[in-house]
C-alpha cells in the first residue's frame, strides 16, 4: 500500500509553516517531512504533529547557510566540526519528534576541492553520524540530487551514492531515492529500484520536467507505485514537488492513496 508523506517545505505554501500540518492532515495525509525543523522548538512542532494525528517521517541534517546557497555539509572538508555539531542537533529533534529517518546532504564542495578528499570527508562524516543516529532509533540516509537543479552537488547518481555507502560500511547507512532527481540523472527507474530495493528505506517524488505533481510530466507514476508496492516496500513516499497551483487543487493524482 502506497503511503504518501507531504513535504511541508514546498507543499501547502499558501499558509505559514506551522499551519501546514493542519493543511496536510485536512487533505488526507498521515505523514509529513520537510527540509529542516530548526527554526522552531522541537516541542512546538511535536504539538502540531500530535494535534493533527501526523507522523514525522523525515528531515535533513543542518545544511549550512541554505539561504546563502549552501546545500549541505557532508562533503565539505573544512566544515567537519560544524557537520558533527549538526548531527547532535538533528538527533535531539528526532528524539522529540519520533522521527526515524535523517538525511545527510553532501553539499557543493568549494571550487578546486580534490574530489577524493571530498569523498573521504563524506565517508568519514557518515561513519561518524550513522551509529549515533542508530542509537537514537533513526536511519541515516544519503540522497543523490540532480546537478541541473543544483549545479556542483557532490552526490548525483544512485551508483555514486551506493559506492559511498559501501565505503562507510555501516549497517545504518542507507540510500534515499528521489525518483525525480534520478529520472533526470540516469533514468531506468524500475530496474534500478528493484536492484537497490534493500538499500532504500525512503522514496521521494515529483514529475519531470517542472518538478510538479505526478501526472504533469513524463514519469509513469501509476506504474511505479504498483511496481514499488509489488516489491514489498512498506515505507513512505515523500511528495517533494512544487504544486502547479494551490496545493489541494492539485491532489487528484493522490486521491486513491489518501483515503
Amino acid at each position: 500500500m502506497v503511503k504518501l508523506a507531504a513535504n511541508l517545505s514546498i507543499m501547502f505554501n499558501e499558509v505559514d509553516m506551522l499551519d501546514r500540518f493542519y493543511a496536510a492532515a485536512n487533505a488526507g495525509f498521515k505523514g509529513v517531512e520537510y527540509l529542516f525543523p530548526y527554526d522552531f522548538p522541537a516541542e512546538q512542532i511535536k504539538e502540531r504533529l500530535d494535534k493533527n494525528g501526523l507522523k514525522q517521517v523525515l528531515f535533513d541534517l543542518p545544511a549550512g547557510d541554505w539561504d546563502g546557497g549552501e546545500r549541505g555539509l557532508g562533503a565539505l572538508p573544512g566544515r567537519i566540526n560544524e557537520f558533527r555539531d549538526g548531527v547532535g542537533k538533528a538527533i535531539e529533534y528526532a528524539q522529540v519528534l519520533d522521527c526515524g529517518l535523517l538525511t545527510c546532504l553532501a553539499g557543493i564542495p568549494p571550487e578546486g576541492t580534490d574530489p577524493e578528499l571530498a569523498t573521504q570527508t563524506l565517508v568519514d562524516n557518515m561513519a561518524f553520524a550513522a551509529p549515533l543516529a542508530a542509537q537514537a532509533g533513526a536511519k541515516l540516509l544519503l540522497e543523490p540530487i540532480n546537478t541541473r537543479d543544483i549545479p556542483g552537488y557532490f552526490v548525483s547518481t544512485s551508483g555514486q551514492g551506493i559506492s559511498i555507502l559501501d565505503a562507510v560500511n555501516h549497517e545504518n547507512a542507507w540510500l534515499q531515492y528521489d525518483i525525480y532527481h534520478m529520472q533526470i540523472m540516469e533514468g531506468d527507474l524500475a530496474p534500478t529500484i528493484e536492484r537497490l530495493q534493500d538499500r532504500i528505506p525512503h522514496f521521494q517524488l515529483a514529475d519531470n520536467p517542472g518538478r510538479n505533481e505526478p501526472g504533469t510530466g513524463e514519469i509513469n507514476y501509476p506504474y511505479l507505485f504498483s511496481f514499488i508496492d509489488g516489491l514489498g516496500y512498506d515505507g513512505w513516499i515523500g511528495c517533494e514537488y512544487k504544486p502547479a497551483g494551490m496545493t489541494k487543487d492539485g491532489l487528484n493524482w493522490a486521491a486513491a492513496h489518501l483515503k
